[in-house]
C-alpha cells in the first residue's frame, strides 16, 4: 500500500483502516482480518480460493494520510545509515565498534556509564549494532513484524510502542548483565511481537498463534545459543517483550472489551505507555545507582 488515501473496510465503508488482505490487497478492518503464515487474510481468502467474494464497494477517498507502513520504513532507515556511520568510524562493515570519540562508543549501553549523563544510552544503543548479520536479521524481523504490527495500531502509536517497548528492553539489559556492553534494536522488536501477540489474542480469543510461536522460538534460540558461549541479551529481549504486551494492553483498554486497532491514543495508552516508560527508567535506575 503506497497510496496517498484514507481507507475503508470493503465490507465495513464506515471503519477507516490500515490492514489490507495479503491475497487481494483490499482494505480490511480488524474484525474482518485474520492472521494467517503469509499475513492477513480478508474472510473471502481466510475461508479458502473458492469462496464466493463480495464486491468492495466505491468509497470517496481523501488524501490526507498514508497507511503504508512509512514508521517501520523509517525505523529501518535510520537503523542503517546509523550503522553505515559506525562501520565508517570503526573497523568495516562486519566490525563497527570503535573506541572513545565514535558514535557506537557514544552510544553503548553500559551500566557504569549511564548514571554520569549517559542515560540517553538506554534509547541510543537500540539503534547500534555489532556486526552485519546483527542487523540484517533484526531488519529483517522489523520489517515482517512492524508492517503487520503499525498496520493495527497506526504509525504515532506504533512509533510509541516501539520506543518505550525498547526503553523496557535497555531497562531488561541492565537488570541482567548491567556490566556487558549491549546494543541492538532486538529489545524494540520483541515489544513489537508482545504487540502482535496481544493483538491476535484480541482478535481471535487465542494467546496461542503466530505471534506466540515466534516468541517461544527466538526465546529457546537465545537460551541455547547463550548456553552454547553465545552473547544474546536475554534480558533485554525479555523487558522488551513485557514492555510491548503492557503497552498493547493499554492501548486496547488493559484487556476489556475494547481492541488495540487503529485509531487514537487514548487515556488507556498513554496510561500504559507512561507506567512502562517510568517503571523502566525506575528499573534502570536501581541498577545503575552503585555505579555513580
Amino acid at each position: 500500500m503506497s497510496s496517498l488515501e484514507t481507507r475503508y473496510c470493503y465490507r465495513h465503508p464506515d471503519r477507516e483502516t490500515g490492514l489490507s488482505c495479503s491475497e487481494c490487497d483490499r482494505p480490511i478492518c480488524a474484525d474482518c482480518a485474520t492472521f494467517a503464515p503469509v499475513g492477513i487474510r480478508c474472510p473471502d481468502h481466510a475461508r479458502g480460493p473458492n469462496a464466493p467474494r463480495i464486491p468492495a464497494p466505491k468509497i470517496a477517498r481523501s488524501p490526507n494520510r498514508v497507511l503504508a507502513a512509512r514508521a517501520t520504513i523509517g525505523l529501518i532507515a535510520l537503523n542503517v545509515i546509523v550503522y553505515l556511520i559506525t562501520a565508517a568510524q570503526g573497523a568495516g562493515i562486519n566490525n563497527p565498534q570503535g573506541g572513545p570519540g565514535t558514535l557506537y562508543y557514544k552510544w553503548v549501553l553500559y551500566g557504569p556509564f549511564v548514571p554520569h549523563g549517559g542515560w540517553y544510552r538506554l534509547v541510543t544503543a537500540m539503534f547500534l549494532h555489532g556486526f552485519f548479520l546483527h542487523i540484517a536479521l533484526n531488519m529483517w524481523a522489523l520489517w515482517f513484524i512492524g508492517r503487520l504490527v503499525e498496520g493495527y495500531l497506526g504509525p504515532t502509536r506504533f512509533l510509541l510502542l516501539y520506543f518505550v517497548a525498547g526503553l523496557a528492553g535497555s531497562a531488561g539489559a541492565l537488570v541482567a548483565t548491567p556490566t556487558q556492553p549491549v546494543v541492538g534494536a532486538s529489545g524494540a522488536i520483541f515489544g513489537v511481537l508482545g504487540a502482535m501477540m496481544i493483538l491476535e489474542w484480541q482478535i481471535t480469543g487465542r494467546l496461542a498463534g503466530q505471534a506466540m510461536t515466534l516468541i517461544v522460538i527466538n526465546l529457546l534460540f537465545n537460551f541455547a545459543f547463550n548456553g552454547l558461549g553465545g552473547n544474546i541479551s536475554i534480558g533485554g529481549h525479555i523487558g522488551g517483550l513485557i514492555g510491548g504486551i503492557l503497552i498493547t494492553l493499554g492501548y486496547g483498554h488493559w484487556g476489556g472489551t475494547g481492541r488495540a486497532q487503529y485509531g487514537r491514543l487514548g487515556i488507556g495508552g498513554i496510561l500504559g505507555l507512561a507506567v512502562v516508560a517510568a517503571g523502566s527508567l525506575a528499573i534502570a535506575y536501581w541498577k545503575v545507582r552503585g555505579y555513580a
